[in-house]
């Protein structure tokens, strides 16, 4: 399996308002680096998985409604524990979308899976991966 990989970053602020969470019940913020790695069983007729360009252009357009806010605010996630699980789904949900919509060109209609990876410190992340369609 093929695979690219492209990288931005989001800074958010949040509160998880459960005792599990301990301090992070309180608000908090937090700057994920974010990898989305897309995978496909053969190379397209350009011999790539998918233009690279196009896929840090859908990243960043995923990313950008969440950057500098406080997710607690956002409607989407209203009673929602915004995880850094939790996250990584609802971006490769996004992605996922684009990709199907055509935001990525012919290449991502090809494409086999998808992982959102959110790098929460260097000692910590979480991913979520699945199939595009």
């Amino acid at each position: 399996m093929f695979s690219v990989e492209v990288r931005d970053r989001i800074m958010i602020a949040h509160s998880l308002p459960d005792p599990f969470f301990g301090p992070a019940q309180n608000m908090h913020g937090a700057t994920f680096v974010v990898d989305v790695a897309f995978f496909r069983p053969e190379l397209t007729k350009q011999n790539v998985v998918v233009d690279i360009g196009a896929a840090l252009d859908v990243l960043k357009a995923v990313l950008q409604p969440l950057a500098y806010r406080n997710l607690d605010d956002l409607p989407q996630f209203a009673g929602i524990l915004t995880t850094t699980e939790f996250l990584a789904k609802y971006i490769f949900d996004a992605v996922a979308k684009a990709a199907r919509e055509g935001a990525l060109g012919e290449d991502g209609t090809g494409l086999a899976r998808i992982r959102v990876t959110l790098h929460e410190t260097d000692l910590a992340r979480a991913s979520f991966e699945g199939a595009v369609g």
